[in-house]
């Protein structure tokens, strides 16, 4: 969405990697605005292995961090909680609950894809 068009505190996203179409899709949300790079204080990250999880922390401790996964594996939810993500989601969930996840994450929750638990 135009940038003169959101809200006055749109929420800041990070896709890392980067990922043009998701980018496209959640720039469509009202408060949401993707950002190129930590330098932008994200104040959410999406990534997708828990590894990626303390590279992210290194440049921004306070940016909460959500991995997102196509399937789950034993101990990919312990594993990404203990790496100090923000929780775990599922990449093909609606553009909707992708969006809700980032909300409620931003806000200090912690958030679990309940098809994970």
């Amino acid at each position: 969405m135009p940038r003169e068009h959101r809200t006055a505190k749109s929420l800041r996203v990070l896709l890392v990697p980067p990922d043009p179409a998701l980018a496209l899709r959640l720039g469509l949300q009202p408060d949401i605005e993707v950002v190129a790079g930590a330098t932008a204080r994200p104040a959410v990250a999406l990534v997708q292995t828990p590894d990626a999880v303390a590279a992210v922390h290194e440049d921004d401790p306070e940016c909460a961090v959500l991995v997102v996964t196509g399937s789950a594996h034993p101990g990919l939810l312990d594993t990404t909680l203990a790496a100090g993500a923000a929780g775990l989601i599922l990449r093909d969930v609606p553009i909707e609950d992708l969006a809700d996840s980032i909300r409620r994450a931003s806000m200090g929750e912690t958030v679990i894809d309940p098809s994970l638990v």
